[in-house]
């Protein structure tokens, strides 16, 4: 959910000159370091003694009813943030900033009122059926009426692929309809784009960017499951209720005044009323830039309840032993998505898998560290962020406004929705091939006689989709990495097709609780998989550095 900088080209796309060299380029060599790492003697023994007891036990704390599903600026982030601190205070653990755990992240938090209908031609869509409409100003009423309605492709302005839906488009006070993902998704073997691997050119954040920059009155993603990667019940409750935005100078003027997703079903009958079909339509957005008036208008009325509110990243540090002023930044985001009142029965988004998994493996790493008998030679930091769930908003925040100078910041490990699908013989790297953190990663794989992966859906643009990207964009390598696909025995295997089935029916649901029948040996592999990577990069003085292949370059 990664939002956009002002030149989005720069950092995250490949050119057709990289990706040449990428095909040509030879596999990573072993980490060069000039010091050999000093192994405290009971390294071995602090690794062992991560647990799945006290992994499940954080878990189920964060997931618990009691702490009201996260949402930043709520008595459940309040809860959180004592968890936090207590546990890594009992960690060893002091404060990251100054005297301080806390680094405060002003957002605003707009809520649009759910009473609200999209007229679209000659349809009429109910709030959370087949559209969602919101805005990012800071108004009362946003009024969008009888603007005139105009497909635009995939909503791509990408000069380096030679690609510009906007060409010679003038959208001004227009409503405009994109597709979901980019041009590469359905059409893997045109050469176009990255194939089925997501370019940031197809994350919805940048599709609302783009439209604002070129000055549309609003936009409309069309919703479909499989380029997406989720189904429209995700649309549905992660873009109602309160959504955060960083609060901005302009009091986000500069934003179209209307943002949002229609269903396919809303899409197929847009474009029968002015005459056209969706598939053909579709097909000729896949071919190249596209752009065709529909000669039908939309209107709606978004009333917005708006107040500038305060949430806080938690961040702590083990100061190094050798060198303390370089880090490696650990990030797992606490938040989640609250509660809502307008359901009946269960109503809390308990977010267990996503994320009270990662901020737990987080608290455990800590533990493991503070149990060193020897500090690494360099500072480990544990950097919680709130808002990932409405775009990356506390790490970007961070990313943007440092603690730690980026310049000594060398690496960092994110965790978010570890592996509740039992052990892998695999290890899945979310953007493979980017940077030479992975070096490090198959030391620690090689121990657990685990192999490295290329993650099992490109197309989904996870690399996008967390928190390590605040920092890929500002030149900090960054590792994003979890269990794989492939089990480890006949037994795993068969639990996972069954639990699969639950944990991606329960993403961004209220179902997403812990579970006792979880198999918590993917996550505990994991856990010290990661732990390992952030102690072996600790203890050389080397600075990983980012593959030349890669979009991504120190600053």
């Amino acid at each position: 959910m990664g939002m956009l900088s002002k030149n989005p080209v720069k950092f995250s796309i490949f050119t057709a000159v990289v990706l040449l060299a990428s095909a040509c380029s030879k596999e990573p060599e072993a980490p060069s370091t000039t010091t050999e790492p000093q192994t405290p003697s009971n390294f071995e023994q602090v690794y062992a003694d991560i647990s799945v007891d006290n992994l499940r036990e954080h878990i189920k704390t964060l997931a618990s009813d009691e702490f009201a599903g996260r949402l930043p600026t709520t008595e459940g982030e309040q809860k959180t943030l004592d968890y936090l601190v207590n546990s890594l205070k009992a960690s060893g653990f002091g404060p990251g900033n100054g005297d301080s755990f806390f680094q405060q992240v002003d957002l605003m938090e707009i809520t649009a009122d759910p009473d609200m209908t999209l007229t679209l031609g000659d349809q009429t869509l109910e709030y959370k059926e087949g559209m969602v409409a919101g805005s990012k100003r800071e108004q009362a009423e946003i009024t969008l009426k009888d603007s005139e309605v105009i497909f635009l492709g995939f909503g791509v302005n990408a000069p380096e692929y030679e690609w510009n839906d906007y060409a010679d488009v003038d959208v001004k006070g227009k409503t405009v309809i994109v597709l979901v993902n980019d041009p590469g998704f359905e059409n893997p073997d045109s050469g176009k784009f990255q194939g089925k691997t997501m370019t940031y050119y197809g994350r919805w954040s940048y599709k609302y960017e783009e439209a604002s920059r070129q000055g549309a009155e609003a936009v409309f993603i069309v919703h479909e499951t499989a380029p997406a990667s989720y189904g429209w019940t995700v649309v549905a409750n992660s873009w109602s209720g309160p959504q955060y935005g960083l609060v901005s100078e302009d009091q986000g003027a500069s934003r179209v005044a209307v943002e949002g997703w229609i269903s396919r079903e809303a899409a197929v009958t847009l474009f029968e009323n002015a005459g056209l079909n969706f598939e053909e339509e579709k097909a000729k957005a896949l071919s190249g830039p596209y752009q065709v008036a529909l000669n039908q208008t939309a209107s709606v009325t978004v009333k917005n309840d708006f107040e500038k509110s305060v949430s806080n990243n938690v961040i702590a540090t083990l100061p190094g032993s050798k060198a303390p002023n370089e880090h490696i930044i650990y990030t797992a985001h606490w938040d989640h998505l609250g509660t809502d009142d307008s359901k009946d029965g269960d109503h809390i988004y308990n977010g267990a898998h996503d994320n009270a998994t990662g901020t737990a493996a987080l608290l455990s790493m800590a533990e493991a560290y503070g149990d060193l008998n020897q500090a690494p030679d360099r500072s480990i930091t544990m950097l919680f962020v709130t808002a990932e769930e409405q775009g990356l908003l506390g790490s970007k925040y961070y990313a943007e406004n440092p603690i730690i100078p980026l310049k000594d910041t060398v690496a960092n490990i994110n965790l978010d929705a570890m592996n509740v699908l039992g052990r892998t013989k695999d290890i899945a790297v979310i953007g493979k091939g980017k940077s030479e953190l992975e070096d490090y990663l198959k030391i620690a794989a090689d121990r657990q006689q685990r192999e490295i992966v290329e993650e099992g859906r490109p197309e989904a643009g996870y690399y996008y989709r967390s928190d390590h990207f605040s920092f890929a964009k500002q030149g900090v390598p960054a590792l994003y990495a979890k269990g794989g696909e492939i089990p480890i025995d006949e037994a795993t295997a068969d639990y996972r097709k069954r639990m699969n089935v639950v944990v991606t029916g329960c993403y961004h649901q209220v179902c997403d609780q812990f579970r006792e029948k979880w198999d918590m040996g993917g996550i505990l592999e994991d856990t010290q998989l990661l732990f390992e990577v952030g102690y072996e990069i600790a203890n050389t003085d080397a600075w990983p550095a980012w593959n030349p292949t890669s979009e991504f370059q120190r600053k």
